[in-house]
């Protein structure tokens, strides 16, 4: 017996070392990109910064310090519980001119979500963010980026655009920020959309540690403006022409 236990914890252990090792290495969402928003076919210069799993009261007033002295805009993609928590943060990144996007109440992975459950998951996220900001957004983006096609044709029904990434940039893993700029301009193309997060950790929402997102952006910003690169929101993006949806 004690045997097949140990035999069992090897194997759970090898699962999870599995696991981990395919969401570092690999971006899931490129396998669901199908009928999504996730970046702009264009010749311009365009790149357009999103920030997921926020508002936090810690990582977000920074982050948004370092876009005020970049003097650029990005996207934010709200979970509904946290915009509860922090309104001032979730108002204060409307005040400095930035988008809302929603990105559910309580970030779990929306596969095989009944209908139901699924417009709740957005409808209190967008009245939670109307309540506090005033605003709304038509701007969805899934937890983990997993959505069926069904689960697709339902949030487009909903009156949203649902939007993923071309290139992510796994600050959750905590790489230094010159790996993270190093790989991001490495494979940068016009009208890339990148993921960043401004909360959350390996294994939760909230919290995390952001020390090297936040010191990223100035790099980032500085090598890319170099580039011949501008900044522009999701929307920005979406009213260009020829999009891949």
């Amino acid at each position: 017996m004690k045997r097949i236990l140990i035999l069992v914890a090897i194997v759970i252990f090898i699962l999870v070392i599995l696991i981990i090792s395919f969401t570092v290495f690999f971006d899931e969402a490129v396998l669901v990109r199908k009928n999504t928003f996730y970046s702009e076919n264009t010749k311009e210069k365009l790149v357009a910064l999103t920030f997921d799993d926020g508002p936090s009261l810690v990582w977000t007033p920074q982050i948004l310090d370092e876009l005020r002295r970049a003097n650029i805009k990005a996207t934010f993609f709200m979970i509904g519980e946290h915009v509860k928590k922090y309104p001032e943060v979730a108002q204060r990144v409307v005040n400095e001119g930035h988008e809302i996007g929603n990105h559910t109440y309580d970030h779990h992975v929306l596969l095989y979500y009944k209908p139901e459950e699924l417009l709740k998951e957005i409808k209190d996220t967008e009245t939670v963010i109307r309540k506090v900001t005033g605003r709304t957004t038509s701007y969805f983006r899934p937890p983990k980026a997993w959505l069926t096609e069904a689960e697709k044709i339902q949030i487009k029904k909903l009156g949203y655009k649902i939007v993923l990434w071309s290139l992510n940039s796994k600050d959750w893993v905590n790489f230094d920020d010159k790996y993270i700029a190093n790989y991001l301009v490495r494979n940068i193309h016009p009208g890339e959309i990148i993921l960043f997060h401004d909360s959350g950790g390996v294994f939760s929402t909230e919290g995390g540690n952001r020390h090297e997102t936040i010191k990223t952006i100035p790099l980032l910003v500085n090598r890319l403006r170099g580039k011949g690169y501008k900044f522009v929101t999701v929307s920005e993006l979406l009213n260009k022409k020829g999009n891949n949806e």
